[in-house]
């Protein structure tokens, strides 16, 4: 039988070695808090005066031009009405308006929900 003799690296060769293995790998970097995604599409709109339309949380729809926009805010310009300063915090969800119209055919009564069917009228089915 060989006689093996066990072999232990010093306590000085382990904190370098484990000093050197830690710079190497670094922090996982914190994502970044803002994207600016939302930035870029305000000022697209602005830019090319898209018609827009906004949806609010109590259901009003509203449809006009974004004019500005801020952190908090956006300032909506309308035709034929008094221009709006709107937060952010009070929308549902916006888009442009010529989607609306394409989406549908630009056909009102298409515009219209069709009524849901009840869970019991499906099974029947």
């Amino acid at each position: 039988m060989v006689n093996r003799k066990l072999i232990r690296p010093s306590l000085a060769d382990v904190s370098t070695t484990a000093a050197k293995y830690a710079q190497t790998q670094g922090r996982k970097r914190v994502p970044p808090d803002q994207t600016f995604a939302e930035n870029f599409y305000y000022v697209k709109q602005m830019n090319n005066r898209t018609p827009m339309i906004v949806h609010l949380n109590n259901g009003e729809k509203l449809q006009g031009i974004i004019e500005w926009y801020d952190r908090d805010c956006i300032k909506l310009n309308r035709d034929n009405a008094p221009n709006l300063l709107l937060y952010k915090s009070s929308i549902l969800y916006m888009y442009k308006e010529e989607e609306e119209t394409a989406s549908y055919g630009g056909n009102e009564a298409s515009l219209r929900r069709r009524p849901r069917r009840k869970k019991t009228e499906s099974l029947e089915r």
